[in-house]
């Protein structure tokens, strides 16, 4: 039999991978130090993934998208990963967040006038949830947003921490938004959350603040998103009242898995870098790799890093995008490979030593960049809870 690549399960899937791989190469990794740098999100080069059909990879081609698979998109966030993950969240968030968001669950009308538009590029879309008091607790979140008689909605609040919030350095407001708010109580006095989609000029939306000083992931826009008495029309309502839960199940474990392929793409970089630099570094009178303290560092690496790709490729290729029930695996494979990444990152640090410290030399990046994925998208201790609840009621996953 011949050997089965899981991270390749198809002629198609290998000629994508090639294609991302070689364009991020040379268009990608040219400008991924100096937008660490200063902070800024490279606009034009997100824009034009629009030409390359990535913008709506998993979305349906009459929209515009591509209609991929699960493995794709753990492929281009990987392959994206592995040169500038602050990027690569930007393009999440866009992707991932919003696109995919919307084509699964939105109405035929807003995907018609909408997904042709995000998967150009022409919009650049943003999802927004977390609150300057609420994050991982859904249910705590302030905004609210009340019905007039017109149908049209009055929504106000403000969203915390929003990759794409902002697009550029003047705050201009991401071109459309995924917002989570309370619209009141259920019949059993149970909160109740609807999904509205937000667009640029709409009145009452602007940004509050783009974030600076981020520990990592600085070459995506962070911003603080407010809606002041902004009026969102009737058509502009996600679904029924009530049904965002409905939307974050389902689109929470294809985001947690392509966070999780972008610390495999972390790991991957790190694991070469430390590679190479144990090779061409000498002390002593010889190669560095040839030391025991090295070697730990190399071995451990490697062992976490084809762990990593096997469990990720593994959820990827079970992984029905759009459906829920598939939490264990999405939640279990970006606990580990989230810690994993910034682990071998760290060991690479430590094989450079002083050159492993300094930006130039990508490690330390990748690094910081690590970091975000035990928080973002799902803290660690989320997935403990989820992972420690699911097994509960389906104690024979483990031996399946």
């Amino acid at each position: 039999m011949a050997p089965v690549d899981i991270a390749n399960p198809s002629e198609e899937h290998t000629m994508l991978r090639e294609m991302v791989r070689d364009w991020t190469k040379e268009y990608v990794e040219p400008q991924a130090l100096e937008h660490d740098k200063h902070e800024r999100f490279n606009l034009p080069l997100m824009r034009s993934m629009g030409d390359l059909g990535l913008l709506g990879i998993s979305a349906p081609e009459k929209y515009g998208g591509s209609g991929l698979d699960a493995v794709a998109c753990t492929i281009v966030h990987e392959e994206l990963s592995a040169s500038d993950p602050g990027f690569t969240l930007a393009y999440l968030a866009h992707s991932m967040l919003f696109t995919n968001n919307l084509a699964h669950n939105g109405t035929e009308e807003q995907k018609a006038r909408i997904l042709p538009k995000v998967c150009s590029g022409e919009w650049i879309g943003a999802m927004a949830m977390s609150e300057p008091d609420a994050g991982t607790d859904v249910l705590g979140l302030g905004t609210s947003a009340v019905q007039r008689e017109d149908g049209s909605w009055l929504l106000n609040g403000r969203k915390m921490w929003i990759t794409n919030g902002c697009i550029d350095e003047e705050g201009t407001p991401a071109d459309v938004v995924w917002v989570y708010a309370r619209t009141g109580t259920d019949e059993k006095g149970r909160v109740q959350l609807s999904t509205f989609l937000v667009e640029a000029g709409m009145p009452g939306y602007s940004v509050g603040q783009k974030i600076y000083d981020k520990t990592g992931m600085r070459a995506s826009n962070t911003a603080e998103l407010v809606f002041d008495d902004c009026v969102v029309p009737a058509e502009n309502l996600v679904g029924d009242v009530g049904e965002s839960l409905i939307h974050m199940m389902g689109n929470l474990e294809i985001e947690r898995l392509t966070l999780a392929a972008m610390a495999l793409g972390i790991a991957r970089r790190s694991m070469e870098e430390m590679n190479r630099y144990a090779t061409d570094r000498v002390a002593f009178g010889s190669k560095i790799r040839g030391f025991g303290q090295i070697q730990r560092h190399i071995g451990e690496g490697w062992a976490k890093y084809r762990a990593m790709r096997a469990y990720i490729y593994d959820t990827a290729n079970n992984l029905d995008i759009g459906t829920a029930g598939q939490r264990l695996d999405s939640d279990g494979v970006k606990l580990f490979a989230s810690t994993a990444a910034k682990e071998i990152a760290d060991s690479a640090i430590q094989v450079m030593g002083g050159y492993g410290y300094v930006g130039e030399y990508n490690v330390e990046r990748l690094w910081r960049d690590a970091k975000l994925l035990e928080i973002g998208g799902g803290t660690l201790e989320s997935h403990h809870k989820n992972i420690t609840r699911d097994l509960l009621k389906d104690g024979d996953a483990i031996t399946r």
